[in-house]
C-alpha cells in the first residue's frame, strides 16, 4: 500500500509512523519545515478532562502513549504531570464540572470536583473568592511539542518513512470520484490513500480534492512571564474557563499565560494573522485577566517574551477524522488539541487505511456529516 501525507506536523508525522510500522510504503510532502506550522507553537497540554466522551476516548489513547514515549522513541519529551485545574465563576460552569466529571470517571478518569474552599489547595495565591467551584486530575499536565515531533519524524524516517521538506502539494487527483494521487514538485505522485494532516490549512487542502469541509485558522497568541510572586512548578496549569485565561509554571519561577481573546476567521483578509508576535493589546489583557484568578500576576509581573500560532478550528471544536471520499482520508480540525491528540490520531488514521474502520476508538461522531445533518458534538473546555 502507498500513503502520501500531506503536512508535516505531529499528526502528519504520527500518522505516517503507524502507517510505515503497519507496512505502507509512506511520503510525507510538507511545504516548509518539519514542525513549521502549529506543532512547534504548542503549549504542549497533554489532559483527560474534556466535556465529550470522544475526546476523552482520544486522550486516554494518547496518554498511554505518551506515557511511554521515551521507552518506544528514544526521546525525553519533558513530559511533567503537575494536572490541570478548571476553575468556574458561574453555576452553569459549576453545572458542567460536575455533568464532566461524571462522565470522565465513567470512561476511567480520575477527575474530582473541587469546592470553592479547597481551591487554594491547588494554588496557594488563587483568587478564590471570585469561583464556585472547580476540577483538576493530577495526571494532566504538559511536555515539549518540538522534541515530541522530532521523536516521532526520527523514528519514522529510521524505519523507511520518506519525508519531503519544502515540497508542497499543489493538487489531488482523482479517478472515478476515488483520490488517487498528489501533484507536488511539479511531480504526480500516485497513492493508494492521501491523508489531510495539515493542520490550519487543512481545509484549502480539501478543496483541492472538492471536499468542502469546514476547517478554519484562528490565531492563537503564548506568553512567558516572570510573575510577581513565582510558581512552584508543582502547580497545576489553571484555567479560568468562563474568560478564558490559563497559566502555568514554566521553569525558574516564570509563567507561560495563554487565553482566547481573538479570532481571525480569515487570516488571509489580515496581513498580521500570520505574524509569529504577539500584540500589546493582547498582552495587556491576558496579564490583567490572570491577575484576576492570582495575585501571583501582580503590577511588577514582567514580559519575557511571546509567540503566536494558529489553530485549526471546527464549528464544534471537535476534528474530522474520516476516509471522507474513497482514498482521502482527513485527519483535520482538532482545534487547538491536535498536539495531544495526536499518537491516537496517527493510529486511527492507520486503521481506516489498513481496515476500512477504527478499533482503537469509536470516532463516528467525528464525520464531517455531522455539520451538514446538526448533529455536532460541542467541545465545552477548550483553552
Amino acid at each position: 500500500m502507498d500513503v502520501i501525507v500531506i503536512g508535516g506536523g505531529i499528526v502528519g508525522l504520527a500518522s505516517a509512523y503507524y502507517l510505515r510500522r503497519r507496512g505502507a510504503n509512506v511520503t510525507v510532502f510538507e511545504k516548509k519545515n518539519i514542525g513549521n506550522g502549529s506543532t512547534d507553537r504548542s503549549a504542549g497540554g497533554i489532559r483527560a478532562q474534556f466535556s465529550t466522551p470522544v475526546n476523552v476516548e482520544l486522550s486516554r489513547e494518547s496518554i498511554d502513549v505518551w506515557t511511554r514515549f521515551e521507552e518506544e522513541f528514544d526521546v525525553d519529551i519533558e513530559y511533567r504531570r503537575s494536572g490541570y485545574l478548571f476553575l468556574a465563576r458561574s453555576a452553569k460552569t459549576a453545572q458542567l464540572f460536575e455533568e464532566n466529571v461524571e462522565m470522565q470517571n465513567e470512561l476511567g478518569v480520575s477527575s474530582r470536583l473541587i469546592d470553592s474552599a479547597n481551591l487554594t489547595d491547588y494554588h496557594a495565591e488563587l483568587n478564590a473568592d471570585e469561583f464556585v467551584a472547580g476540577t483538576y486530575h493530577e495526571n494532566d499536565g504538559f511536555a515539549d511539542p518540538h522534541l515530541a515531533l522530532q521523536g516521532f519524524a526520527q523514528k519514522a524516517q529510521e524505519i523507511g518513512v520518506d519525508v519531503r521538506t519544502s515540497t508542497p502539494v499543489t493538487d489531488i487527483y482523482k479517478r472515478d470520484g476515488a483520490v488517487v494521487g498528489v501533484e507536488a514538485d511539479n511531480e504526480r505522485v500516485s497513492a493508494d490513500f492521501v491523508v489531510n494532516a495539515a493542520g490550519a490549512w487543512a481545509g484549502k487542502i480539501a478543496k483541492l480534492a472538492d471536499a468542502d469541509l469546514p476547517v478554519v485558522p484562528k490565531r492563537r497568541q503564548i506568553l512567558v512571564a516572570d510573575p510577581e510572586s513565582r510558581l512552584p512548578e508543582t502547580d497545576p496549569l489553571t484555567i479560568d474557563l468562563d474568560t478564558g485565561v490559563y497559566f502555568r509554571p514554566e521553569r525558574e519561577g516564570a509563567a507561560i499565560v495563554g487565553g482566547q481573546f481573538d479570532d481571525v476567521e480569515d487570516p488571509d483578509q489580515n496581513p498580521n494573522a500570520y505574524s509569529t508576535s504577539t500584540d500589546l493589546d493582547w498582552t495587556a489583557t491576558v496579564l490583567e485577566r490572570a491577575s484576576d484568578v492570582t495575585s501571583a500576576f501582580g503590577p511588577d509581573t514582567k514580559v519575557k517574551r511571546g509567540w503566536a500560532g494558529l489553530y485549526a478550528v471546527t464549528p464544534d471544536h471537535h476534528p474530522i477524522i474520516e476516509e471522507t471520499l474513497p482514498g482521502f482520508i482527513n485527519a483535520i480540525g482538532f482545534s487547538g488539541h491536535g498536539f495531544q491528540h495526536a499518537p491516537a490520531t496517527g493510529q486511527l488514521v492507520t486503521e481506516l487505511a489498513f481496515d476500512g474502520a477504527t478499533s482503537l476508538a469509536d470516532i463516528s461522531s467525528l464525520s464531517s456529516e455531522r455539520f451538514e445533518t446538526g448533529r455536532t458534538i460541542e467541545e465545552h473546555n477548550v483553552a
